[in-house]
C-alpha cells in the first residue's frame, strides 16, 4: 500500500516496509540453531557446515550463512580458517565471568521483588523448592533442570522486569549449554537444591547483603560443579580423538 504525505507544497511518496521472506528464513534459521546450541543439542567442536544445514532445512545457502554469523556475533559458534564454523567450548574464565554477571542480575531481581509482593515470591520459591527436592530423593535427578530454571525464573519474573527476566535467561543457558551432564549427578543437584534453599531463608528475612551472598555462594558451587565435570569431559574428549 502506498500513502502520500504532503510536506510543503511537495507530495512524498511513501511505502509500507514490507518485510521479506528471505529475512523471515533467516530468523527462524537463527532461532532453532541458537536452541540447539544453548540446549546442548549441538556439542563443542561440533562443525557447522553451512551447505549441509540448507539441505537439511530446505533452503538456500545464504540465510544459513546470515544465521551462523549472526550466532558468530553472539559468540555461541567462531570461524576457524580451513574448518569453517564450529561449537565454541565454554571456558574457565568465560563461567567466572557468567557467574559475576548473573550474581548481579538475580541479586537486583530479588531487590525488586522482595519489595512488590514477597509473600508470595517466598510460596512460590518454597513450593518450587519442596517439589524438587521430593522428586530428586525419589530418584528423579532430571526433574531438577527443568525446576532449576523455574527456581532462577520466579525470582527475576517478580522483580517485574523483563528485562532482568531475559538477561537472566540467556545467560543461565550460556553457562548450561555445555556442561549439562554435571547437572544429572545427584550430589550435584542436592548441594543446588541446599543453594536455592539459603536463598529463600535470605528472602524471607530480607536481608539484601545475606541475599546477595546466598546467590553468590549458590552460583560459585555451580560453577565448581560445571568446572569439574569440563575438565572430565575434556579428558574423555581428547582420549577420543586419540583412540585410547
Amino acid at each position: 500500500m502506498t500513502r502520500f504525505i504532503r510536506w510543503g507544497t511537495v507530495c512524498i511518496q511513501m511505502r509500507r516496509l514490507v518485510i521479506k521472506e528471505a529475512k523471515t528464513i533467516r530468523k527462524r534459521i537463527y532461532e532453532h540453531l541458537r536452541e540447539e546450541l544453548l540446549s546442548g543439542k549441538l556439542p563443542p567442536h561440533q562443525r557447522l557446515i553451512e551447505a549441509k544445514i540448507a539441505k537439511e532445512i530446505g533452503t538456500s545457502r545464504t540465510p544459513v550463512r546470515e544465521a551462523l554469523h549472526s550466532l558468530e556475533l553472539e559468540g555461541l559458534i567462531e570461524s576457524i580458517p580451513r574448518v569453517g564454523y564450529v561449537v565454541r567450548l565454554i571456558g574457565e574464565e568465560e563461567v567466572e565471568e557468567i557467574c559475576q554477571i548473573r550474581a548481579v542480575i538475580e541479586g537486583l531481581a530479588a531487590r525488586w521483588a522482595i519489595r512488590k509482593d514477597r509473600d508470595e515470591l517466598i510460596r512460590e520459591l518454597g513450593t518450587n523448592i519442596s517439589s524438587c527436592e521430593e522428586k530428586v530423593l525419589n530418584g528423579d535427578v532430571r526433574f531438577f533442570v527443568e525446576s532449576d530454571a523455574q527456581f532462577h525464573e520466579i525470582l527475576c519474573r517478580f522483580s517485574g522486569s523483563k528485562r532482568l527476566l531475559e538477561l537472566a535467561q540467556t545467560f543461565r543457558h550460556h553457562m548450561l549449554r555445555y556442561r549439562r551432564q554435571s547437572i544429572y549427578v545427584k550430589d550435584n543437584v542436592l548441594r543446588a537444591i541446599e543453594g536455592h534453599k539459603g536463598i529463600l531463608v535470605a528472602i524471607k528475612k530480607a536481608d539484601q547483603e545475606e541475599i546477595d551472598r546466598a546467590i553468590r555462594d549458590h552460583l560459585e558451587q555451580s560453577k565448581k560443579d560445571i568446572l569439574r565435570y569440563a575438565v572430565r569431559e575434556d579428558v574423555q574428549a581428547e582420549k577420543k580423538e586419540l583412540g585410547c
